[in-house]
């Protein structure tokens, strides 16, 4: 991949903002959509309307339908087995998020993963001070940077996390962000080690993320909780106090897990 860095993250959500609503055209009545119906809907030209419908084709979030049109893919099943799934951790998770984010006064965020896509699926942030930052719930993040991701790939099996690495568009989001696989592959060794991960402006370049694994009753790590914060307020002989707690807080949410899931 080019070392040329690519635009920001946040500066995005025009294009996500469009995709959304496409998304949202469908309904129990309106099963399939056409071409023409998303032009007319964004104001767009016809062949505008296509590339992206053929951009969330090839994401898998849509297909083309057998008569014509277009319906919802296989990726949306994915995205809402994941957030199934989530409700109950969601709420196990958030009394233990939120005294986090009291404590740290930043934001503290949930995260999943399913196949490549890791997306937030709930957040809590401090009444003060906390980061006004993009990942909402629902969100989803890149493979290769940010400290949630990268604690969920930490402990996926070698091969696979190789192979989603391989298979991944590694998007370089700031000057910091890796996008060699053999140099991530290493980062991911190195977080397995220290049991949890601290990012440095590698996914947005004014954040630190430091994240800590959420295991269920087989030890299987299940989530991430993370704390993200601006990074002129976390100075490096803070990072390890930021990750004591995130890993206290990783554990008691395990461990309400496990009673709730037993």
């Amino acid at each position: 991949m080019s070392g040329t860095a690519s635009p920001s993250y946040r500066e995005r959500n025009s294009t996500a903002d469009r995709a959304l609503d496409i998304l949202m055209m469908f309904s129990d009545t309106q099963l399939v959509i056409s071409g023409s119906a998303v032009a007319e809907r964004l104001g767009v030209a016809r062949s505008t309307a296509y590339r992206y419908l053929q951009s969330l084709v090839s994401s898998r979030f849509l297909e083309e339908a057998p008569g014509g049109g277009f319906r919802l893919g296989l990726r949306v099943l994915e995205i809402g087995r994941l957030a199934r799934r989530s409700y109950g951790l969601s709420e196990i998770a958030l009394p233990a998020m939120t005294e986090l984010a009291a404590d740290v006064h930043e934001t503290v965020l949930l995260t999943r993963r399913t196949g490549e896509l890791v997306v937030c699926v709930d957040r809590a942030e401090a009444s003060e001070r906390a980061v006004r930052i993009s990942y909402e719930r629902g969100t989803t993040l890149p493979l290769n940077a940010g400290a949630s991701a990268l604690v969920l790939l930490a402990w996926t099996p070698e091969d696979e996390a190789r192979r989603l690495l391989e298979a991944a568009d590694l998007e370089r989001f700031t000057p910091a962000t890796l996008t060699d696989v053999n140099t991530l592959m290493d980062r991911l060794t190195h977080i397995r080690r220290a049991g949890y991960s601290v990012t440095r402006g590698e996914l947005d370049a004014d954040v630190t993320g430091v994240a800590a694994p959420i295991r269920d009753d087989k030890q299987r790590v299940v989530a991430a909780v993370s704390i993200a914060a601006l990074a002129s307020r976390v100075f490096p002989e803070a990072e390890s106090e930021l990750a004591r707690k995130v890993l206290a807080t990783a554990q008691q949410i395990s461990d309400r897990l496990i009673t709730v899931g037993g």
